[in-house]
């Protein structure tokens, strides 16, 4: 994905949606959050976001601009209109959260160790490769993110467990060549 794909399911998801705010909780968030992220990391067709004062509003969005959808036939990547329960992140992730301005939209971005939390927590194939990648560019600390899973709720998450994942993680990020 590119920036202005980003800014187009930004604009679209607005409209659709009937309000400014938007947050982005997936992986392309770092399009807003790097001048310019590796090429390694732009790999999803997708953009997980949901309307901040209205989360419940990302179900218009889904099937508006959603996968499958005329708007994802047409330009080839799409909206996944997502909940704030989806990318699971330390409690206090919003106070280091970075507000990016497309026009009139805001667009609510995690810090980079809490978006990586999300994917730890996730855990799925895309996920490792996503975190991997980070580590290995250097683009986030593996103190910090053991520090960020730390902060998880240990009665909803398996916070040891999330924490080996992250691990192996950094232990192919550091032998890959």
């Amino acid at each position: 994905m590119k920036l202005d794909e980003l800014k187009h399911v930004l604009r679209a998801s607005a409209a659709i949606a009937n309000e400014n705010s938007m947050v982005v909780v997936g992986s392309q968030a770092i399009l807003l959050l790097m001048e310019q992220p590796p090429e390694s990391i732009l790999v999803s067709r997708e953009v997980d976001l949901y309307p901040a004062l209205h989360p419940e509003r990302a179900d218009l969005i889904d099937g508006a601009i959603g996968m499958h959808s005329s708007f994802h036939e047409t330009f080839g990547y799409f909206a996944d209109g997502v909940g704030p329960e989806t990318a699971v992140m330390p409690a206090d992730w919003m106070t280091r959260a970075s507000l990016h301005y497309i026009g009139d939209i805001t667009a609510i971005c995690p810090e980079l160790h809490d978006l990586s939390v999300s994917k730890c927590v996730a855990g799925r194939e895309k996920d490792a490769d996503f975190v991997r990648e980070l580590l290995k560019q250097g683009l986030i600390s593996s103190d910090t993110l053991k520090e960020r899973i730390a902060m998880l709720d240990t009665s909803k998450y398996p916070v040891s467990h999330i924490q080996n994942w992250a691990e192996r993680r950094l232990a192919e990020a550091k032998a890959a060549p």
